[in-house]
């Protein structure tokens, strides 16, 4: 049996953890939350929840990951399947089950959940969120002949591929820079489509001008510096 584990990078995610907690299926053996360091009640309500919490005082989307990653790679039993899942309540933890699927029945390396229109509730996602996964993945076709559709954060992974992809990113070019590494690696891949929903609280990338130029640099950053290699 698969041994599968999560990790879910939260900063501020007092309101919503505990429902994405409650709701991610019983096949994953652990769940690592990582508090970026927030400044309400994330690590206790996480804890409580059941989770083991890690603490990452540098704060970035990437950072929070790798300390995620850091903790794994200390233990002596390693998982076969590695998910990340935000803590926000946008996506649907239950469908993990769905995310997972390719990589245990087809043997496909990296599973990217899509946040399909159909299947968005309205709002969900900003018009700049829309414009930047369209921007990116219509790069990555021209540039890698890739064919994602979406920068979903709703992602699983072989953990041993994970490894031969040396993920850098510290902020917010983490979800990119693994597609773009794995394309270059050439792993298999495929995305499932996924429900969204409103988050619970305010983002901390999209719901920023600030944040939505930063993501939007990093990830071009990313898709450029591989073009020309």
């Amino acid at each position: 049996m698969s041994i599968i584990k999560v990790i879910i990078p939260a900063y501020n995610e007092q309101d919503s953890i505990a429902s994405v907690l409650a709701e991610i299926p019983s096949v994953v053996s652990e769940v690592i939350v990582v508090n970026n360091n927030s400044t309400d009640n994330t690590v206790a309500v996480a804890k409580n929840a059941g989770a083991t919490v890690l603490t990452e005082t540098r704060k970035g989307y990437g950072y929070a990951c790798l300390k995620g990653m850091a903790y794994i790679a200390s233990q002596n039993i390693k998982p076969d399947i590695l998910v990340f899942l935000d803590g926000d309540y946008s996506d649907y933890p239950e469908e993990l089950t769905k995310i997972i699927a390719p990589i245990l029945h087809e043997n496909i390396d990296f599973v990217v959940g899509a946040r399909v229109s159909e299947l968005r509730e309205k709002d969900s996602v900003t018009p700049q969120q829309i414009f930047g996964n369209w921007l990116a993945c219509t790069l990555m076709r021209l540039f890698f002949k890739a064919k994602f559709t979406d920068l979903g954060p709703f992602r699983a992974i072989k953990y041993n591929k994970l490894l031969v992809l040396n993920m850098t990113d510290k902020t917010y070019g983490w979800t990119v820079e693994m597609q773009l590494k794995a394309l270059k690696q050439k792993l298999s891949y495929t995305e499932v489509p996924v429900r969204y929903k409103k988050r619970i609280g305010v983002s901390k990338v999209s719901g920023t001008i600030k944040g939505a130029i930063f993501a939007g640099v990093k990830i071009l950053t990313w898709i450029f510096k591989y073009s020309l290699k």
